[in-house]
């Protein structure tokens, strides 16, 4: 990268007439201001993120607030920081991520510095702290997730209760009365935004088709596989013909080998649909149908979103939901 002598001799002027005229501290000369931005343009110069900020100028750089705590399903929240940094790149952008547990901590700091444009927002809880911290603060920024106050905020993400419901039709259409429903942990559900939401999103549509659910939470820690296994084996008892799953990939497994330990098959015996995975389930040992988190749609958005927002232009509050969409690998039959 060029250096700011380098662009002082190519225009034949000082280096602080350089400065001075990239950051418009001072009155330069159209001539000798032309004649500095050409030469810097051709040699691609560009100041550093402190001196335009100093300047009052852009950083091109968007704040990616993701806490990692110690539950943190690492594939799935990278591939939502790597789809916004994909997105961010479309548009000359570059993240920052903050990682601090304390989410609000992060941010506060980066509004109060003036080092980014702008802020995206990961991993949003039905009561966030950042809720109110993004009303407070002149940063603009975008929420990836929606939180249960949403009162002036901008929010993005997968309309997950109809891909909850998509689930349930798909299921429904096909002739099952009695569906299980495999969730994430219980702590999941005041952690997280998404979760509650496929849960309703279950229930609301399975009340409308006349479809009973009967649902199960298995705990966290060492004795999770232990407790999907058991899960399972009482959905089997409760006579569910279909699983509706909105778990994690190992979960997903435990899954099939307690099915597969019953002596079940999938689908004669037992279809299966998940919710809103992030992996692929047609690597499982049975290919499983599933409606697709795809981070890529709700970070495209958001990210644009951002830099219109940082570009002074009036984005109008509201929650913008993504499309959910169905993917079958086989998995989906008529009950015996």
């Amino acid at each position: 990268m060029a250096k700011i002598h380098e662009v002082a001799e190519a225009a034949g002027v000082s280096i602080s007439t350089v400065s001075y005229a990239l950051s418009g501290k001072r009155s330069i000369s159209p001539a000798t201001r032309d004649r500095v931005e050409r030469a810097a343009a051709l040699l691609g110069y560009e100041p550093n993120a402190g001196a335009r900020m100093l300047a009052g100028r852009r950083t091109q750089i968007f704040a990616l607030t993701e806490p990692f705590r110690p539950d943190t399903h690492a594939p799935t929240h990278m591939s939502f920081v790597l789809a916004t940094s994909i997105a961010a790149r479309r548009y000359d952008y570059d993240i920052l991520l903050l990682t601090d547990a304390e989410a609000s901590a992060g941010m506060r700091r980066v509004s109060a510095s003036g080092l980014v444009d702008g802020i995206i927002v990961l991993d949003v809880a039905p009561e966030d702290d950042r809720v109110a911290l993004s009303r407070a603060i002149d940063v603009p920024t975008v929420f990836i997730g929606v939180p249960e106050d949403v009162e002036g905020l901008v929010c993005v993400d997968l309309d997950f209760e109809a891909a909850a419901a998509l689930a349930v039709d798909r299921l429904a259409d096909a002739g099952h009365r009695r569906i299980g429903f495999v969730g994430h942990p219980e702590s999941a559900y005041a952690r997280s935004n998404f979760p509650p939401r496929v849960r309703r999103g279950v229930e609301q549509e399975a009340r409308r088709r006349g479809v009973a659910v009967s649902a199960e939470y298995p705990g966290e820690g060492d004795e999770r596989h232990r407790d999907i296994r058991e899960a399972v084996r009482r959905l089997i008892d409760d006579g569910v013909t279909a699983l509706a799953l909105h778990c994690d990939d190992a979960a997903h497994s435990a899954v099939l080998a307690e099915l597969a330990a019953a002596g079940l098959s999938v689908p004669a015996d037992m279809s299966i649909v998940s919710i809103g995975s992030s992996f692929d389930t047609s690597s499982f040992s049975t290919p499983l149908d599933r409606i697709p988190l795809e981070p890529e749609s709700s970070c495209e958005l958001a990210v644009g979103l951002a830099a219109r927002m940082a570009d002074g232009e009036s984005v109008e509050p509201g929650v913008r939901l993504t499309e959910p969409r169905y993917q079958a690998f086989g998995s989906v039959s008529p009950p015996r």
